[in-house]
């Protein structure tokens, strides 16, 4: 780890909340990286466990931030503030790094100066460590922001995958803390409009899946995923502000659509699909009437 008189090449930053039976290992992760050249930042977002005192343990190792709970984005830009490296990393508490990942990513981001970012292949595990899949987004080639709208889940391993350049990030804002679930991929959205990002093509990362996980709170992350593309239509190309964005917007609500129903909310799941059929009929007129019709007659989507 960098002495904390000098400054560091990256600046990692642990979210914590109530995470006392997990962040250890999250940490551990970090420090166990090839890469040696890091600070790293955990904000104890409020916790009401024993976090604190797991945190102690690291004190040597460690900056520790302490704020009245404010949710994940205000946790994650309370650590951007406090972080004075070239580079800015995420690790979840619950989640963890194999320990090549930031060596190989800032090698990435070093060679290619014109990038926002860098992401990398996720390991999926269940509670029980189980692999469950892996996590893939588009590779060899620059990823542009009209994968995202296109895809949400283009940035590989979510937000403990990314290493990014703190200079753009501070610029940018940070995380959104008045989205509610999206605010990941937002930022992602507002950094791929500057530069673009590319995603390592191998796991570098291990993420929990959890039945009680944000990513599957279906209310949270519909009015989120909305909400942000709408926010974020202006910073797509202008050829792809109308028929493009109506086709990304009608195909998350499809999307939604088929998830709602598979929950048993029928009325929500036709909403949606009628309200894409009306707002691209050209580009998801097929698939909306269809869903449509499967709500209607109680088939499986």
């Amino acid at each position: 780890m960098t002495p904390m008189t000098e400054q560091p090449l990256v600046s990692v930053v642990i979210p914590a909340w109530n995470a006392a039976w997990c962040v250890g290992r999250a940490i551990d992760s970090v420090l166990a990286q090839s890469l040696r050249d890091f600070e790293l930042i955990v904000v104890d977002d409020g916790s009401t466990d024993d976090t604190a005192t797991v945190l102690a343990k690291y004190e040597d190792s460690i900056r520790v931030i302490t704020q009245a709970n404010g949710g994940m984005s205000s946790a994650r830009n309370a650590g951007i503030r406090a972080a004075r490296g070239r580079y800015l990393a995420f690790l979840d508490a619950d989640d963890r790094w194999l320990p090549d990942k930031l060596a190989r990513q800032v090698a990435v981001l070093e060679a290619q100066t014109e990038l926002a970012f860098c992401a990398a292949v996720a390991t999926l595990e269940d509670p029980q460590g189980t692999k469950i899949g892996e996590w893939r987004g588009p590779s060899g080639r620059t990823v542009r922001i009209a994968d995202v709208f296109r895809n949400h889940s283009a940035v590989a391993g979510g937000a403990s995958a990314v290493l990014t350049r703190r200079d753009l990030v501070v610029r940018l804002g940070g995380f959104d803390e008045s989205l509610a679930g999206a605010e990941d991929t937002d930022l992602w959205m507002r950094l791929a409009a500057h530069g673009g990002f590319t995603c390592i093509d191998e796991p570098l990362v291990v993420v929990l899946r959890r039945p009680d996980s944000v990513s599957r709170n279906f209310a949270t992350m519909r009015l989120g995923a909305l909400a942000m593309i709408r926010k974020n239509r202006d910073l797509l190309p202008s050829d792809l502000r109308s028929g493009f964005w109506r086709s990304a917007y009608a195909g998350t609500l499809c999307d939604y659509a088929k998830w709602a129903y598979r929950e048993g909310r029928r009325a929500d799941a036709l909403r949606d699909a009628l309200t894409a059929l009306c707002l691209a009929p050209a580009a998801r007129g097929r698939l909306a009437i269809g869903l449509a019709l499967a709500i209607l007659r109680g088939q499986r989507v």
